[in-house]
């Protein structure tokens, strides 16, 4: 097969594909947008995938770690089809049995999710069957080229001349013939006949696959368009919280110093990082929610959100961290929830002596196991049913989440919450301890400098430099800076609201030319200070001294 026509077969093959994929969205607009083959491939990629890689996916990609997974997934799903697009032009079984192995893989991915039912096959049949068609349309139907260039003609054969004395060999067998070497290029058209289409079939060709590549871009953004009219924004923006029975604590006036490149003492809802599991956000009906608490308890009960709408709220200001947050990252956010203690649902349920674990279980089956003398101390644990003075936002666990001061997010930051189960940690591990990390998460002491930016040129003379601390449920006590490895100098700190919140921290230098290492180190309310041993994230957070460098002129 010529170079062109290796272009064509892959361009039918990945038409198929796309028309797979892109009639695949408005079906599962009827099904949920979870079973959609590629999110639902993703899925499962996210669950199988060994946990150094998906730590490599959120280092190189931050937040932005879902979208990055999707486009792959799409790349590779394309070069796959190009290929069956190239091996149906010499068997057309063989692509077909292509879109037949995908569309499978996509049923198998969509039925084996938390909550998923027969029905969720849909759209990986209907848009497998579709590309079927298409693939079939451009190989062997009616948009074909016309050659395809199929494999060599076979043989031909001729009998032997016989003389009229009779035969000339000893049987008069067939002998073959070499088929004569191909015909030299057209002068005006520069290809051999047979090599690719005519104009005119190459034109059918290109502007039947542009039209079907546009129709399933449409159907594709389409279908995430309804997808999105069909959720829950509409029954968030008609929620009207009650007023808090303890509101927040005020913010104390200094608080946030309000510096160029300081990250702002309260993070606002758009600016809050999302790390999780989800690649299509969950869409909760708050009026069909309902939470189960279950288990190791002498009482089970099951709540509504009007339910929890009616009971006293509090509110309260939470620093929350992510365990993948690297050394002077930025997974790490404050905001002030509204919630119901979870103390106090606890205590209705009376859990067994023995129940030290509560499995928190989200609507897509991801678990986090929080240990339940952390949720009964009297740390303020709160069911979350608002951040900053709204309804919980979708993508951050809309209607109900936990929320759990000193603790990392994996084992206590249940979004779309629908389930607590009471349970023991020798009898079950949730979603992230077999892959790795430990059971239980508090969060470590750790100070970042924000201000100034890595890599940044400075002017000679006074620079303040600045960041933020923190140490969850036991509080900073010191934050200190060095130089190029010199004395540490204590930086002063900003008041702040209480211990399960950040802390802005700044400190005068007076910065000479050259280039100079920044470094800072905090210690916490019980005096213990972070220790400069790099370690990873994995398996319960990182650890060391958040350096910058930097060039004074």
């Amino acid at each position: 097969m010529s170079t062109t026509s290796r272009r064509y077969a892959a361009l039918a093959g990945v038409t198929a594909a796309a028309v797979a994929i892109g009639i695949a969205e408005p079906v599962a607009v009827l099904t949920g947008p979870r079973s959609a083959p590629l999110v639902a491939v993703g899925g499962v990629v996210v669950d199988a995938v060994p946990e150094s890689v998906k730590q490599f996916a959120i280092d190189i990609f931050g937040t932005a770690d879902k979208i990055a997974l999707l486009v792959g997934t799409a790349v590779l799903l394309g070069a796959f089809a190009a290929l069956f697009g190239m091996l149906a032009v010499r068997r057309l079984a063989l692509g077909l049995a292509g879109i037949a192995a995908f569309a499978a893989v996509g049923v198998a991915a969509a039925v084996t999710r938390s909550g998923a039912d027969v029905f969720d096959a849909l759209p990986s049949l209907v848009g497998g069957g579709l590309g079927a068609v298409v693939l079939w349309l451009f190989i062997a139907g009616p948009l074909e080229l016309d050659p395809w260039p199929w494999s060599p003609p076979a043989p031909t054969t001729r009998r032997a001349p016989v003389s009229p004395a009779g035969p000339t060999t000893s049987d008069d067998l067939p002998v073959p013939v070499t088929p004569a070497a191909p015909p030299e290029p057209d002068a005006s058209s520069g290809r051999a006949p047979g090599e690719a289409a005519d104009p005119e079939s190459r034109r059918r060709f290109l502007t039947s696959a542009g039209v079907l590549l546009g129709t399933a871009t449409v159907a594709g953004l389409g279908g995430r368009w309804l997808a999105g009219r069909r959720g829950v924004s509409a029954a968030r923006d008609a929620i009207r919280l009650p007023a808090p029975v303890a509101p927040a604590p005020a913010v104390p006036a200094g608080a946030d110093l309000s510096l160029a490149q300081l990250a702002p003492y309260v993070t606002p809802n758009f600016g809050f990082y999302r790390i999780d599991t989800a690649l299509v956000v969950p869409q909760v009906d708050p009026d069909t929610w309902r939470l189960r608490i279950h288990g190791r308890v002498r009482t089970e009960r099951t709540y509504s959100y009007a339910d929890l709408l009616a009971r006293p709220l509090v509110e309260r200001y939470v620093t929350l961290a992510c365990v993948s947050n690297e050394v002077g990252g930025d997974l790490i956010g404050n905001a002030r929830w509204l919630g119901v203690p979870l103390r106090e649902l606890l205590d209705e349920v009376e859990p067994e002596d023995d129940a030290d674990q509560v499995v928190g279980r989200s609507v897509d089956g991801w678990t986090c196991g929080t240990p339940t003398a952390a949720l009964r101390d009297g740390r303020d644990a709160l069911l979350a049913v608002g951040m900053n003075g709204e309804p919980l936002p979708v993508e951050h666990g809309f209607p109900v989440r936990m929320v759990v001061p000193g603790l990392y997010g994996y084992v206590s930051a249940c979004k779309w919450v629908t389930e607590l189960e009471l349970t023991r940690f020798a009898d079950f591990d949730a979603y992230w301890v077999p892959r790795g990390w430990s059971v239980e998460g508090p969060i470590k002491t750790q100070s970042r400098i924000d201000a100034p930016r890595a890599r940044n040129r400075l002017t000679t003379g006074p620079v303040t430099v600045a960041g933020v601390a923190w140490a969850q449920h036991r509080g900073i006590r010191r934050v200190e800076v060095r130089v190029d490895g010199g004395p540490w100098q204590e930086a002063e700190l900003a008041p702040t609201v209480s211990v399960d919140t950040w802390v802005q921290w700044s400190w005068r230098w007076d910065a000479t030319p050259g280039e100079h290492r920044l470094q800072v180190r905090a210690t916490d309310a019980t005096g213990e200070t972070q220790t400069e041993r790099r370690q990873g994230v994995v398996p319960d957070g990182a650890t060391g001294w958040h350096t910058v460098t930097v060039t004074v002129r």
